[in-house]
């Protein structure tokens, strides 16, 4: 596939949706929501993927959260 970006469900979205600041009250509900938009992209494993290479540490990438991917990369090694 080219550019997995240019197939992104979020592509079209408001990019602050992704990067919730804190982890209760209406953050709870704005990850949600931002998950939401990945289980219906095409392009979400190569967007976990990128993240997990590229080790983003802030935001939701490929429907998951900072602390998710942070379990996944201490279960990968």
């Amino acid at each position: 596939m080219d550019n997995w970006r240019n197939h992104a469900a979020c592509r079209h979205e408001d990019p602050d949706l992704f990067y919730p600041i804190g982890t209760s009250g209406p953050t709870v509900l704005q990850t949600e929501q931002a998950k939401a938009v990945c289980r219906r992209c095409s392009v979400r494993e190569q967007c976990l993927r990128w993240a997990l290479e590229m080790e983003q540490s802030i935001g939701i990438w490929g429907g998951t959260s900072e602390a998710e991917r942070r379990a996944l990369r201490q279960r990968a090694g």
